[in-house]
């Protein structure tokens, strides 16, 4: 069947190339049994597709069910869609059927499929892996041969990661995906469906029509729609029964749509996943610069100490604690910069400091730690690393860097 006799067939209103490669799609993927995830905003129309798919299979014949997974309690979703035994539960007087038994050889829409608790998504990933289930409260195991066709508003990659979807469940579903444009990238249709509606309740009401100028009609066509079609609709109906002028210009059209959600500027905005990668690189980025900070600052404690006469005795006890700290603070890569940042301070020209040169260098002081740490432990180096503070992997590093027996 054409694109054109389809959208004819299930009443659908557009010219958009997303919207007809949709519709193609649906057509195509029809006479097979493979699953198919329909995927799209709130308010898209993607309650027309499994209809579609259903209509133009082999089971057209057979019963087609739309369960919203969102509308049914958590406590009575599995015995909804898998049916349960009598005394299965508190209520449960009598045995029932549940969805797949009933929707055998037939098509089961599974609307806000992310809605699904964990639980249920077990049960479902053994329908689509073995056509099994069992009733709740019966061992007994039933073969079902249903199609499954779901649909979900939400993104489920991000649902995944945050622990409500099954990655397995996921890629089960997603065979086919089919995307449904939301209205906003469908301008082209905005008039078409704002004259169907239009006409539609001025029949239902016995009232004239509504028409729009010119500027009415650019501002529909700038507008965000967030509800995409079901929102266009509604506020067609409203200005139909409301108004008693039916020629509907700009400044009276502005009363019935929501401020700040027109797009007659350009709108720079961010994708999730975008904002996910700078977040994580603005945070990489502050962390470099706190690191950096705090190096220049022990920089210039080091200088501090170092030109102060009165402490000068205590330097050598000073900057041991200094490094310790900082091995329980830094990873290895930080200390090696920090290293670098604080020979640099030393060989600055500082009162006494050609005097203390050796003394306070840190490759002599990180093996006198070692050694000490070494003796003390009797040569356990997993002892000796942490009381350290430091890896047993980065001890052994030290160990063969500095040749240390």
């Amino acid at each position: 069947m054409e694109i054109q006799s389809i959208k004819q067939r299930f009443g659908i209103i557009g010219n958009s190339p997303f919207l007809n490669q949709a519709i193609d799609v649906a057509r195509q993927v029809a006479p097979t049994d493979i699953t198919v995830l329909i995927t799209g905003e709130s308010g898209t129309g993607k309650e027309v597709f499994p209809k579609i798919i259903h209509q133009l299979s082999a089971r057209k014949h057979g019963a087609y069910i739309a369960v919203n997974c969102g509308a049914i309690p958590e406590g009575t979703i599995d015995s909804e869609l898998f049916g349960h035994e009598k005394g299965a539960f508190t209520g449960a007087h009598d045995s029932r059927k549940g969805y797949f038994e009933v929707v055998n050889d037939g098509t089961i829409f599974l609307d806000e499929i992310a809605e699904l608790p964990l639980s249920t998504q077990v049960r479902l990933l053994r329908v689509l892996e073995n056509g099994e289930f069992m009733k709740v409260g019966s061992s007994k195991v039933i073969k079902t041969n249903a199609r499954i066709i779901a649909a979900s508003n939400v993104n489920i990659p991000q649902t995944i990661r945050e622990g409500k979807f099954r990655q397995d469940l996921y890629y089960r579903l997603n065979t086919v995906p089919i995307h449904i444009p939301p209205l906003r990238k469908r301008k082209e249709d905005i008039l078409l469906l704002f004259r169907k509606f239009a006409s539609d309740f001025a029949e239902k009401y016995r009232m004239p029509n509504i028409q729009l100028d010119e500027e009415a009609k650019k501002l529909f066509q700038n507008y965000r729609w967030q509800g995409n079609i079901r929102e266009l609709k509604n506020i067609t109906e409203q200005i139909s029964i409301i108004e008693k002028n039916k020629e509907i210009d700009a400044n009276t059209l502005r009363n019935y749509l929501p401020s700040g959600q027109f797009n007659e500027l350009p709108v720079l905005y961010k994708r999730e996943d975008i904002n996910k990668e700078i977040s994580e690189r603005d945070i990489l980025y502050k962390v470099l610069f706190d690191m950096k900070k705090d190096i220049t600052e022990l920089k210039k404690v080091v200088v501090d100490i170092l030109q102060d006469e009165n402490v000068s005795k205590n330097i050598q006890k000073d900057k041991t604690r200094i490094i310790k700290q900082f091995y329980e603070d830094f990873d290895d890569n930080n200390k090696i910069e920090i290293q670098q940042n604080y020979n640099e301070t030393v060989s600055e020209p500082i009162q006494h400091s050609e005097v203390m040169d050796e003394n306070l260098s840190l490759q002599k002081t990180e093996i006198d730690l070692i050694n000490k740490a070494l003796n003390k432990h009797n040569g356990k180096r997993k002892d000796a690393a942490k009381d350290l503070g430091i890896s047993e992997r980065t001890l052994y590093r030290k160990i063969k860097e500095y040749n240390i027996s």
